[in-house]
């Protein structure tokens, strides 16, 4: 480093204990921070302007030239740099072998009409997904799809997990995303003329027959009970996807990538 840097030694420091508290759900509500593990997720992180507070950088990686940029870069930002042990790190990221660089970043929290687009697109919507890793996958694959949007209906599990945010594997950054209910996402998307198709075992069409159309919303259920029927009542359309064999259902995020990746080649991946 050009300059000097504050070092951490001790796990009783406040914050060691502050950003193991970004663990927790009720640790990241009460200070609106979540933390990201690794050079590259920071990166990204800073690059599409989302605001690091604190970035705590492995004592024996400090020297090496990229991470001396990243410090100086996030510094230039605002952040607050300090060095730590390994085993302080392993410690925040409650794994042995935690990556060199930790960060916390400041929640974003979007309305819904921060999604709306004029032009064509696909939204997801997942309504009550329980499982982080599913949902960082579902963000991941929105990104790698250029989808325009993922909506999270009623009681979802918090995107800002250290799970969901790994899963993601830095899609949280890219992927513009909001919560809301079922019954002001319904208003939104129909004010948008945005088509509705679900993944149901109620389905009468194939998923690769049905008509996404140009402007759409993939709305998929909770990984155990699915759709509402209520909720399926609403969608223009309810899509089966093939299965054979022993097993009865596909993985949620799997599923929603196979809908999503067909309503994009209806668009000739454009």
């Amino acid at each position: 480093m050009n300059q000097p840097i504050e070092t951490i030694t001790s796990p009783s420091n406040p914050l060691i204990k502050s950003l193991k508290s970004l663990e927790r759900k009720k640790g990241r509500s009460e200070t609106g921070l979540f933390l990201a593990e690794g050079a590259r997720l920071v990166e990204q992180g800073l690059e599409q302007g989302w605001q690091a507070e604190t970035l705590v950088i492995a004592t024996t990686m400090a020297e090496r030239p990229h991470l001396a940029a990243l410090a100086r870069r996030a510094a230039d930002a605002g952040a607050r740099v300090v060095l730590a042990p390994e085993r302080l790190m392993s410690k925040v990221t409650h794994k042995d072998n935690a990556q060199s660089v930790i960060a916390s970043f400041r929640q974003q929290h979007r309305p819904l009409e921060a999604l709306t687009k004029a032009d064509d697109g696909i939204w997801i919507a997942l309504y009550e997904v329980r499982d982080p890793g599913n949902l960082g996958t579902i963000l991941r694959t929105a990104d790698c799809a250029g989808a325009s949007g993922v909506i999270l209906l009623e009681t979802c599990c918090d995107p800002y997990s250290f799970e969901t945010v790994r899963a993601s594997m830095g899609s949280i950054f890219d992927m513009p995303f909001v919560n809301t209910s079922f019954d002001v996402f319904n208003a939104w998307r129909k004010a948008q003329d945005l088509s509705l198709t679900a993944a149901s075992v109620n389905g009468t069409v194939r998923h690769d027959k049905a008509p996404y159309g140009a402007r759409s919303v993939i709305i998929m259920g909770n990984e155990q009970a699915g759709l509402p029927d209520a909720i399926e009542a609403q969608c223009d359309t309810l899509t089966l996807i093939p299965m054979r064999g022993g097993a009865d259902s596909l993985n949620l995020a799997q599923a929603t990538a196979i809908m999503t990746y067909e309503a994009w080649r209806q668009r000739d991946f454009a």
